[in-house]
């Protein structure tokens, strides 16, 4: 990569609106961390740019002509296999839809235009503790590890083990977090082929509940049977889920 990342970020700002470009190198010139090295219009200028300049951040527009944000990412993860020796990735877009494809590309962030000066502090934050944990080899997993969720101007990190309770509303998932929760573009049954079984289980075509949060099983009568969950009503359990729910309790 161009610089050390104890010192400064060698930063590459791609965004086809001359306008956003000179927005984000007034913002940057602000940011000691940072170090432009460049700017490009387009999505082939910028795979062209990354290459020659080996960039240590990459301030990426999510929609632009031709080649996109997202084809960006995914030709850069595709050249370069080790996420050790790719550049990291903040996208910056005015559009909060695309969060779930961008984080499957390991972005380090994703930051909804207009750009603020903290909110970007805080990716580059990001940007750094990736860095420093580039070399570490955490053991690989096929389940989600943590959601990102819109909040007023920005996106919100939520770690899937903090979540106790999903509910189904329509093609929203709603998390339940602590005594908030937060709406999650994402139907409910896509969502559960993506959640650990070991974590999380379905007990309602339209709820899923973390199993710790699950402190009993009550028979309602009837064949109707219920989860009792910490602080809360208790959730009825759908009859094609029952069996799993009770094989949980070895029964």
């Amino acid at each position: 990569m161009g610089s050390d990342a104890g010192k400064t970020l060698a930063t590459l700002i791609v965004d086809d609106e001359p306008l956003a470009v000179e927005r984000m190198q007034v913002i940057c010139a602000r940011m000691p961390q940072l170090r432009i090295v460049g700017t490009a219009g387009d999505g082939a200028a910028a795979l062209r740019m990354i290459e020659a300049l080996t960039p240590d951040l990459v301030l990426l527009d999510m929609t632009m002509p031709h080649v996109d944000g997202l084809s960006v990412a995914r030709r850069i993860a595709e050249k370069v296999p080790d996420p050790a020796d790719r550049p990291a990735v903040v996208f910056v877009t005015a559009h909060d839809s695309f969060a779930v494809e961008a984080f499957d590309l390991d972005a380090v962030d994703y930051v909804l235009k207009p750009v603020a000066q903290d909110r970007l502090g805080r990716a580059i934050d990001r940007a750094f503790a990736s860095r420093s944990n580039a070399g570490k080899s955490p053991q690989p997993t096929r389940w989600i590890e943590e959601f990102w969720v819109p909040h007023r101007s920005e996106l919100l990190r939520i770690a899937a083990r903090d979540v106790h309770r999903i509910d189904a509303e329509r093609d929203y998932v709603r998390l339940h977090v602590g005594d908030g929760s937060h709406l999650l573009l994402e139907t409910i049954g896509a969502l559960e082929e993506r959640l650990d079984p070991e974590r999380f289980i379905r007990v309602h075509r339209s709820t899923i509940l973390r199993r710790d949060f699950i402190t009993g099983l009550r028979h309602e009568g009837l064949g109707v049977w219920s989860a009792e969950i910490d602080k809360g009503e208790p959730v009825r359990i759908g009859r094609t889920h029952l069996k799993a729910v009770k094989a949980m309790a070895g029964r």
